[in-house]
């Protein structure tokens, strides 16, 4: 029964993994779903980016060599990584404009990962998994749903109307203006990702999300795969 810890961004994508993922996660089999947060900020709530990687990586390699049993992730946002200095995170500075999915940064993360643990590293152990833009994007999965779950059923056309001008939800991010959280504060003022946010996920469900978010879904199939 394997212990998993989450290295996530924020306050959100913590509650995001205690409140929804961790309760779906030990069916699976997991003795202890946990996180620990990586945000500049312990309050970091909003866009403002992740610590250094080299510091990242001494976490997340601290907590493999003294947890043998555990399975280790992450839950960041592309935009939020370093990308320059000593700080880059691997793969970041050179993954192009019109990237869609950050397969190679998770890739690249995992190998360091790997180097930095030894040759006797079981790769199974550390399955990073970066969202390609943020938390919000995985609202749009059901429109009409999250407005009704906010209480804003008459936002659930408009909603629509900018997930339809993509082909995930995942995609939903075309400069830092646009982002999906940017485009849900401009709709709803006040809202809160971290209450209005996970509710609106929690309301939508697991199910939903990962018939729509096809990043998310191959994650979450590896974790559950490695609960068994």
């Amino acid at each position: 029964m394997p212990r998993l810890l989450i290295h996530v961004e924020g306050q959100t994508e913590e509650n995001f993994v205690y409140r929804v993922l961790a309760p779906h996660l030990y069916r699976f089999g997991y003795s202890q779903v946990s996180t620990r947060m990586l945000g500049k900020s312990p309050q970091r709530d909003q866009r403002g980016g992740i610590r250094p990687w080299p510091e990242t990586r001494d976490i997340i390699v601290s907590h493999l060599r003294s947890d043998p049993g555990a399975v280790s992730s992450t839950m960041v946002d592309y935009y939020g990584m370093p990308q320059r200095g000593n700080g880059a995170w691997p793969g970041r500075a050179g993954a192009s404009a019109e990237l869609r999915y950050p397969n190679g940064i998770e890739e690249s993360l995992s190998l360091d990962i790997g180097n930095a643990m030894g040759g006797n590293f079981n790769p199974r152990r550390f399955i990073p998994y970066v969202m390609m833009h943020e938390f919000e994007a995985m609202l749009f999965s059901d429109c009409r749903g999250f407005a009704r779950s906010i209480g804003y059923p008459d936002l659930g056309a408009t909603l629509q109307g900018i997930r339809d001008g993509f082909d995930s939800p995942e995609s939903i991010d075309d400069s830092p203006m646009t982002a999906p959280s940017k485009r849900i504060e401009a709709l709803i003022p006040g809202y809160n990702k971290s209450l209005q946010g996970i509710q609106g996920v929690q309301d939508i469900g697991l199910g939903v999300i990962r018939g729509q978010c096809g990043h998310f879904r191959r994650w979450l199939e590896h974790l559950e795969g490695l609960g068994d």
